[in-house]
């Protein structure tokens, strides 16, 4: 046999090869197709048992969807049902209540018909008693009248005289009575003067304070630009902290366009302030270290500045002993004023103008010259020491050993004290005339004119003034009256009218006294 194998050719042997592939893949074919039905068959009856378990499932919640949804709409039935119930009982309440309202309405209506017939009948009646009344009111007027006229022709006058004399006679009374009660009035208020006093110094104060603490306490210095603000303030206030803790003022920046106003009750340190801002301003360096450096040196020219001042006043007065200390503190007025009035300036006036009074009446003269340069010394340490300039003044005095004369003169200048000497009552005089003047203390020749012209317009709008003075510069308004018009009681009233209309109408410093001077002159000729 295998020789037969061997026998076989090539060509042969390939198809036999080819036949033995075909076959094997028509068996294969055939039996991949056998194997595929068999599958197809097997996942048909899985689906299909797939699809009834679906069916049957389905079928399932549907029933249960239909139970609960007819639960749902039985619950949902019920629940409105109820509702409606509710809503039916509450209209049926509220028809109640609306019923009981219009029962209610109907009674009120029928009470208000009620009362209002009673109202018409109440007032036809009472239009009956108002006529009635006119009725006897007219009666009365001419019984009245009547009486009038019986009573004039007893009394000899009208009815008009009789109530001027009424009149007359009660307001003659009630001044007689309201002098004695005024003064009565007057003698509890000298007894109680001090308290007074200090009622009318607290009125004063309240016056005049806002207008003297902007005056004694503020400088302004005008700045080139506005840039020069931020140059000064510094970076985070550094520079003007410098300054402040430098001078012990306050630098006050605000809106005012080109100018920083300085601050403070020390004037001496204000103008330390001023100058050193003015200097740092024209030199353009700004910092703490040059800050330091400006203010001392301005504090030691100011120092020289003061003394001399002092030292000028000495010699335009022809004082030439004072003591070196005290000279220095006299200085120091230079940079202070008083309404205005630059105090170093009034205490040469006052010293020059006690010193010609005093030659003038044969008094002390270097005692007054003395007197009225030192009177208001205390004002140049009134805001470092306690008490007043007139207190400073006379420890100042008694210090720098003063004589006593000299103190007095200080110390009497205000009326503290009484008068023990006819020197104090000089320097106390030219103390009065120095800030008295025209234009001294902050007012103008035209200003003080017409407020002499108003005070005497014043006095004269009242009746029975027959002639009337303002004298001592404004100070004081004599008022003549005509003594067969004006009884002394009356004049006492004027006096207090005019002050008080005075008070109400003008504007002035200090106070005005008002002298209303009532006398009888009896003249005969001797023939």
């Amino acid at each position: 046999m295998g020789s037969i194998l061997l026998d076989v050719s090539p060509a042969v042997a390939s198809v036999i090869a080819i036949a033995c592939f075909v076959v094997g893949v028509g068996l294969g074919g055939f039996l991949l197709s056998l194997y595929i039905k068999n599958k197809m068959k097997k996942n048909k009856s899985n689906a299909i048992k797939i699809i009834e378990d679906a069916y049957a499932e389905a079928k399932t919640i549907k029933k249960e969807a239909l139970i609960e949804s007819k639960e749902n709409a039985q619950k949902l039935k019920d629940e409105v049902e109820k509702e409606v119930k509710d809503r039916r009982l509450e209209v049926s309440k509220l028809e109640e209540r609306l019923n009981q309202r219009e029962e209610f309405i109907e009674k009120k209506e029928l009470s208000l018909d009620k009362r209002t017939e009673q109202l018409e009948d109440e007032k036809k009646e009472i239009t009956s008693i108002k006529e009635d009344l006119e009725n006897k009111k007219l009666e009365v007027e001419k019984l009245k009248e009547v009486a009038i006229s019986e009573v004039e022709k007893v009394a000899k006058m009208s009815k008009q005289e009789a109530v001027d004399m009424l009149v007359a006679n009660m307001k003659t009374k009630a001044q007689k009575e309201a002098s004695v009660i005024v003064k009565q009035i007057e003698m509890e208020a000298k007894e109680n003067g001090e308290a007074k006093a200090r009622e009318i110094i607290g009125q004063a104060l309240q016056k005049c304070a806002t207008e003297t603490t902007s005056e004694m306490t503020v400088s302004v210095v005008s700045l080139p630009n506005d840039e020069m603000k931020g140059r000064i303030i510094g970076r985070e206030g550094r520079n003007i902290r410098a300054i402040e803790a430098a001078t012990g003022v306050e630098l006050i920046v605000d809106d005012t366009p080109e100018s920083i106003t300085i601050s403070g009750f020390d004037p001496i340190r204000r103008e330390v302030a001023r100058l050193s801002l003015e200097k740092l301003i024209s030199d353009g360096r700004i910092h703490p270290t040059r800050i330091e450096e400006i203010v001392e040196k301005m504090q030691r020219e100011v120092d020289k500045t003061i003394k001399q001042a002092g030292d000028e006043a000495c010699n335009e007065t022809g004082i030439y002993n004072l003591n070196p200390e005290l000279v220095k503190v006299l200085g120091r007025l230079k940079y202070r004023t008083s309404y205005g009035q630059n105090v170093l300036k009034h205490s040469i006036e006052t010293s020059i103008l006690a010193g010609l009074l005093a030659s003038e009446m044969g008094a002390n003269v270097k005692i007054a010259k003395r007197g009225g340069l030192l009177h208001d010394i205390g004002k140049a340490l009134d805001h470092e020491l306690e008490g007043t300039h007139v207190q400073i003044g006379v420890e100042l005095a008694r210090k720098y050993g003063e004589s006593e004369e000299v103190v007095h003169c200080i110390e009497a200048h205000h009326f503290n004290v009484e008068f023990k000497t006819i020197e104090a009552v000089i320097v106390q005089v030219a103390d009065a005339i120095s800030s008295s003047r025209p234009g001294a203390r902050r007012d103008s020749f035209e200003n003080y004119i017409k407020r002499l012209q108003q005070l005497e317009e014043i006095a004269n709008s009242f009746d029975g003034v027959e002639k009337s003075f303002a004298v001592q510069a404004g100070r004081e308004v004599r008022i003549i009256v005509k003594p067969d018009q004006i009884s002394d009681s009356q004049a006492m009233f004027m006096a207090k009218e005019i002050a008080e209309k005075i008070e109400n109408e003008m504007q002035y410093p200090g106070q005005i006294k008002v002298n209303v001077i009532r006398e009888s002159r009896f003249v005969e000729t001797a023939k």
